[in-house]
Parts: structure tokens; C-alpha cells; sequence
């Protein structure tokens, strides 16, 4: 009956996609869909069908088919060669995304080579023996993930391989894992002045205005990403989850870590189960991974030839530090593991197929959520939303913060990206108010910051959503569904926030009245819970 009822709701929502593109054939052409709201329409209707049927893959295809449509005015060539040409292939070919997808394949590879050594079950024995509760395994997750603040993929990908075979063991389910991860990458990144995210915001600071110390001013502003750090400290000791996450821990503490029949990581999952090995296996390679990608990353920013280290970060590409660092920490696990013998090169080699099989569904998503990004950029959706900002500059100037917010969280949400709304909005806002309001400018780019991570924290196209699940081995639609909830209550906690900031222009006035008011609301979620479930929750 379940299925039944789903089918037919995918069924009304393919009929409505049908008759919203039937109404843009009539109605628009090539040029009258630049730069307005149908710059967003293929996002909407992607994230649409992605939430509603639980297929990921069709419907980004379908959105980013949508794009090409509108782009094209329904021209059958036109459509074919902006969808494969200008979208699929281009995004393919971009040195930053192919930089991402090796890094990507180098993680897969190490975590198997850790798996096969038998590092992860030696690993989870002794994280066991020192971590005694469910609570001290989230903890040591959360911890572990405000440490990696250099870069989002990295943390994502580390924080997942070192930490899954801890949480499996006290029954954590793969979708609260995966949230813990995604909480702790772009939200710490954003307030931590050393990491790739600070370089990219100051780069988009115009002028010759000090793009990290501006940076720095806005982290007792940067809400969202405040209160998320602080809301997942506060259920994990409060142990006050709600929504899909509640029922996906229910089901975990009776041994069921996924909830629902998908398992794109099967292989993985098995390999795991290594009995062998001892924890050096495991640590070891982290260590050297860590290592390296940091040296990377700066090398990549000038670090070797000139510049110091807080300038090598802000210089510093990702995509090829993040690769570099990647492959000479793949080269460490290869001698280190011969040198122990703890595997042959044969047996290191077996495990380079299946290491990139295994990162199969986040590449594929990954090149589907770029595509429809290219889609979006060509209808002029940025310009689209940076008209909404300078229109309401002038008459809601308190309210601005929290418009910047909204706008921010719907702009990411929909795009996947959070760096590509720092491109919009910072300029805007940093062009309107640095000679009449610099401390509104000030809140004003923190809400925009804040709603971009937000945005981009819980959009199932965002590439930092699909790392997270990939790091946690969790289905990406559970892992959306899951974490939209939490994701939406920081931001309406925030959004409140943000008001109360563009009054008082305090940070000491209006982050402690967030604070109490996160907690308030959590007070009253664990009553509900604990009416609802008794002590089934206790450690």
C-alpha cells in the first residue's frame, strides 16, 4: 500500500514537471528566461523529485534536462548539445572537478587498503574498549570533526573511514553518522580563519579591503553554523532526536544501521569485517593522509616559493592540493603496508578496483549536481537573486540581515553550492554598505555566509552532502531526509537570530538569545520523546 501511494505521488509530481515545462514552451523563449525565476526552476524541480521518489540520479538528470530545455526554447539539437556539450562534458573536463573526483577515487582506495589490513576492525576493537557509550561515540565523532577544519571534503571523507567502525559498533545508525559528519565540515570550515573556505570568502571581498580580517569580524555573526555545532552537542547529550533521524536510531539500536533496503556500499560494508590486523594499520595512514594533504594544500597556495602560511591557505587551490596530498598519501600506504608485509602488491593492487567502485554513486551524483549547476549559471540565476538583494537595500535595512539569510539558504539550497553564493551576494552587500553601515556590512555578510553553509548543508545536489554520505556509507536520500529537519530548526533559530542582530548590531546581545532559544527548543523536543519512547534511549 506504502509503494503504491509513493508511485502515485511520483506519478502527480511527473504530470505537474510535464505541464510547468508545457507552460514555458508557450509562454517564454530563449532570451525572456535569462536572469528570472526560471534560472531556478531545474534545481526546484530536481530537489523536488529527488525528495518525493528516493531516485537521485533520474531526477538530477531530469532537472539538468530542464535546463537545457529552457536554454534552448525546446530545441531538440539545442538541448542535446547544452545538456552533454556545455553541461556533462564541460563540468568533466574542469580541472577543479576532475582534481575533486581523483581525491574522491584516492579516499575510496585507502579506506579498502585499511579495510583489507584488517586497520578498521582493529581500530573499532580498541575504540571500543576506551569509548564506553553511545553518547561517547558521537562525541569523539563530533570531536574529531571541529579538528579537521582545513578543508570539507577532507573532513567529510577522514572523519567517515575513521569513525564508522566506532559508531556501527554502539549502534549508531549510518544517517545520524553521516549528519555529525556534515555538521562538522562546512559549518567549522566557515568560522576557522585557516582552512580553504576563509580564502575562498576573502577572495570575494571587493576593493582593498582585508578579505580575512573581514572574515574574522564575522565569525560572532555566523549563526547557522554556531548553532549547528552547539545543537549537535546539545541532543547528543540531551539524546533528543526527532523526525526520520528518530526512527533511523530507533531502528539502529535493534541492529538495523540503515532503516531502508538500499545499500550502495554492500562491498564495503563486508570488507570491513576484517578481523585481523592491528590499529597501527589504520592509524598510520590517516596520519600520513593528513600530512600530506596540509603540505599540499599549501604548496598548492605559493607556501614553498614565497608566501607565509596564513597567505598559502588563502592562496591555496583544493582541488589540486587536496589530489597531490592525496596520491603521496596513497604512496605511504603502499610502503608502509609492504614494509610491515602486512599485504602483498598483489593484494594492494586488487584493492584500486574496488576502492573506485565503491565511490561510484557520489562521482555519478557529484557530475549530475555540476551539470545542473551549469544549467542554472547559464539561465542567469545569479543575476536573477542578485536583483532581489539590491532591491531590498534600501527600504528593510534592519531586516536585511535576515532577508540575506533566506535568500542565502534558498539560492545554496537550490544551486548545491555555498561558494558560488559567496560570489553573488558578498560583493553586493560589501558595494552597499562599507561607506554608509560597516557594521550592518558586517552581520550582512555573515547572513550571507551563514544561509550559503545552510543551503548547502542540507541540498541533496550540494557536493558536501553527497561527501558526507559517501564518508558515512549512508544512502544519500536517508541522509537528506534525515538531516533536513535538524537543518531547518538551527535555521529558523537563526533566521530569528539575524533579527535581533540587525536591531542590536551586538553579537553579545543576540547570539546568548539564540543560544537559549535552541535550547528551549530542545527542552521541549526531548518532553515529547521521552512521552513518546520511555527509556528505550538510555545508553
Amino acid at each position: 500500500m506504502e509503494k503504491k501511494k509513493k508511485s502515485y505521488v511520483g506519478i502527480v509530481i511527473f504530470v505537474i514537471v510535464i505541464a510547468i515545462l508545457v507552460f514555458a514552451a508557450v509562454t517564454t523563449d530563449a532570451k525572456s528566461v535569462q536572469s528570472t525565476f526560471w534560472g531556478l526552476v531545474p534545481p526546484i524541480i530536481a530537489i523536488t523529485l529527488a525528495l518525493v521518489t528516493k531516485e537521485v540520479y533520474s531526477s538530477l538528470f531530469i532537472g539538468v534536462v530542464t535546463g537545457g530545455l529552457l536554454y534552448s526554447h525546446f530545441s531538440f539539437p539545442g538541448t542535446i548539445k547544452h545538456v552533454f556539450t556545455d553541461g556533462i562534458v564541460k563540468v568533466l573536463s574542469d580541472p577543479y572537478n576532475v582534481g575533486i573526483l581523483v581525491f574522491l577515487v584516492i579516499l575510496g582506495i585507502i579506506v579498502q587498503l585499511m579495510n583489507k589490513a584488517g586497520g578498521s576492525a582493529a581500530f573499532g576493537r580498541w575504540a571500543t574498549s576506551k569509548i564506553k557509550t553511545k553518547k561517547g561515540a558521537s562525541f569523539a565523532t563530533i570531536c574529531l570533526g571541529i579538528l579537521i577544519f582545513i578543508d570539507d571534503y577532507f573532513n567529510c571523507l577522514t572523519v567517515g573511514s575513521v569513525m564508522r567502525p566506532v559508531t556501527d559498533r554502539f549502534h549508531i545508525s549510518r544517517a545520524k553518522l553521516a549528519y555529525l559528519i556534515d555538521a562538522t565540515a562546512a559549518p567549522v570550515c566557515i568560522i576557522a580563519p585557516i582552512s580553504s573556505w576563509a580564502a575562498a570568502v576573502s577572495g570575494f571581498v571587493p576593493g582593498n579591503q582585508s578579505g580575512i580580517a573581514l572574515f574574522c569580524q564575522c565569525i560572532p555573526f555566523n549563526f547557522y553554523a554556531l548553532f549547528t555545532i552547539a545543537f549537535m552537542f546539545a541532543i547528543t547529550a540531551m539524546q533528543a532526536d526527532f523526525g526520520p533521524m528518530e526512527v533511523h536510531e530507533m531502528n539502529a539500536l535493534d541492529g538495523d544501521l540503515y532503516t531502508t533496503p538500499e545499500r550502495p556500499f554492500a562491498e564495503a560494508d563486508a570488507a570491513a569485517e576484517v578481523e585481523g590486523g592491528h590499529m597501527i594499520d589504520m592509524i598510520m595512514p590517516v596520519i600520513a593522509l593528513v600530512i600530506s594533504c596540509v603540505v599540499g594544500m599549501i604548496w598548492s597556495g605559493g607556501f614553498f616559493q614565497s608566501y607565509n602560511l596564513i597567505d598559502a591557505f588563502s592562496n591555496s587551490d583544493a582541488s589540486v592540493g587536496l589530489g597531490v596530498g592525496g596520491f603521496f598519501g596513497l604512496f605511504f600506504v603502499l610502503a608502509f603496508y609492504m614494509i610491515r608485509r602486512t599485504m602483498s602488491f598483489t593484494d594492494f593492487m586488487e584493492c584500486v578496483p574496488s576502492g573506485f567502485s565503491a565511490m561510484i554513486a557520489p562521482i555519478l551524483i557529484l557530475t549530475f549536481a555540476w551539470s545542473l549547476k551549469g544549467m542554472t549559471d547559464s539561465l542567469g540565476a545569479s543575476t536573477y537573486v542578485a536583483g532581489l538583494i539590491q532591491n531590498s537595500a534600501g527600504s528593510l535595512m534592519n531586516f536585511l540581515p535576515v532577508i540575506i539569510f533566506l535568500i542565502g539558504c534558498g539560492l545554496a539550497f537550490a544551486t548545491g553550492t555555498s561558494w558560488g553564493t559567496f560570489g553573488i551576494l558578498i560583493p553586493i552587500v560589501v558595494a552597499a554598505f562599507q561607506n554608509t553601515d560597516p557594521q550592518l556590512m558586517i552581520i550582512s555578510m555573515s547572513a550571507c555566509m551563514a544561509g550559503a553553509v545552510m543551503g548547502d548543508h542540507c541540498s541533496p545536489i550540494s557536493d558536501t552532502t553527497i561527501m558526507a554520505s559517501a564518508g558515512a556509507q549512508c544512502y544519500h536520500i536517508n541522509h537528506v531526509n534525515t538531516q533536513l529537519p535538524y537543518a531547518c530548526t538551527v535555521a529558523a533559530i537563526s533566521a530569528v537570530t539575524y533579527i535581533i542582530a540587525g536591531f542590536t548590531r551586538s553579537a553579545w546581545v543576540s547570539l546568548p538569545c539564540g543560544l537559549v532559544i535552541l535550547l528551549v527548543v530542545l527542552f521541549f523536543v526531548k518532553k515529547r520523546e521521552q512521552k513518546k519512547y520511555g527509556a528505550a534511549w538510555k545508553d
